[in-house]
């Protein structure tokens, strides 16, 4: 009998269960094949010997960590906590360890926690959109990190990038206003200046001008409910008054369209015809039944996960595209719901 079970190794896991020693490794390697019958005897002697994988000593074999990175801003927003709950399911279920990094605070304080992350020696890490800087993407890869970048406008060699397509979300806008009857229209943003947000915005003026109509533009602060309220005033105080406004984010939409109905009387659509961006789970209340753009969370995570086994399955084999950047490009589709006329 063992009297440790500290101690307990896979070859003592592997003669409890009368099984080799690689059958053991197998039934503990996410994605192995094995048959119901062998797993469940590896699986009972592991448990009855109190046994564990030692994944940390398995990955320094292996050269590989298991651990990927998620570096995050503005994770308080629903959309950003739907993005990072997709991901670190689909890490768990593939065996991944997530390892999260928060930008939303100083520059010394990312830099610190993501020299964590290299010293435990991440396999990959996924940068999701907005902050941090580029340095910070580029000091990932210099550590020979897998990169997935997230509605991000780099293109790194053996990246890959996950984008929208911002064109038809805006010509999808500008028609629904255009059947409502809006003529004077308006994109409410954030001060952020990242990549997808400004692609948004560019998107939209582009494609209005384009129907013959013009669009005041005014950005302000986070994107956050608080900014929509003090962007709302902005725009409803103007001399002409905007009929349609697109907001960046559903957040700022639900902020605008309050400060609206509260503090200006404004009905909606009868009166303000509004759009939002991410169909978060307030955009569908009762209070705000918003019309909006579904970003494809499930897919953006599922496909970045699979891209990374794809990777790591492939990393022995001689290839010639190990330096291409890799860019996917999804539809953002459009939720109709009461906050535009004749949506």
């Amino acid at each position: 009998m063992l009297s440790d079970k500290n101690t307990v190794s896979a070859q003592d896991v592997a003669e409890r269960a009368g099984v080799s020693r690689s059958a053991v490794s197998r039934v503990f390697t996410p994605g192995a094949s094995v048959s119901a019958a062998m797993r469940a005897r590896v699986m009972k002697a592991a448990q009855e010997l109190g046994y564990h994988v030692n994944h940390l000593a398995r990955g320094l074999v292996r050269n590989r960590s298991g651990i990927v990175c998620l570096i995050v801003s503005e994770m308080a927003t629903p959309y950003r906590a739907s993005l990072v709950r997709s991901l670190t399911q689909h890490l768990q279920e593939a065996g991944k360890i997530a390892m999260l990094i928060n930008t939303d605070r100083s520059d010394n304080s990312v830099s610190a926690a993501l020299q964590q992350a290299i010293n435990f020696r991440a396999d990959a890490s996924i940068i999701l959109s907005g902050m941090p800087d580029r340095t910070i993407t580029r000091q990932c890869y210099q550590h020979g990190q897998r990169i997935i970048l997230i509605n991000r406008d780099e293109a790194l060699p053996g990246s890959l990038n996950i984008d929208l397509d911002a064109a038809s979300a805006a010509a999808t806008a500008v028609q629904a206003f255009q059947r409502a009857g809006c003529r004077h229209l308006a994109f409410a943003n954030s001060l952020a200046g990242t990549p997808s947000l400004l692609k948004r915005e560019t998107a939209f003026v582009a494609e209005a001008q384009r129907a013959g109509l013009s669009v005041v533009v005014e950005r302000f602060g986070t994107t956050s409910y608080e900014s929509g309220q003090i962007l709302a005033h902005r725009l409803l105080t103007r001399a002409q008054r905007p009929d349609a406004v697109f907001c960046v984010t559903d957040l700022m939409a639900c902020g605008l369209m309050d400060e609206a109905r509260q503090r200006f009387a404004l009905r909606v659509p009868q009166d303000l015809c509004l759009i939002g961006y991410d169909n978060i789970a307030q955009a569908g209340w009762t209070s705000y039944n918003l019309t909006t753009f579904a970003q494809p969370v499930e897919q953006f995570a599922r496909d970045a996960v699979q891209w990374l086994q794809h990777e790591e399955a492939q990393e022995n084999t001689p290839r010639h595209d190990d330096q291409q950047h890799h860019r996917r490009v999804y539809q953002a589709d459009v939720v109709w719901r009461d906050s535009v006329r004749g949506g």
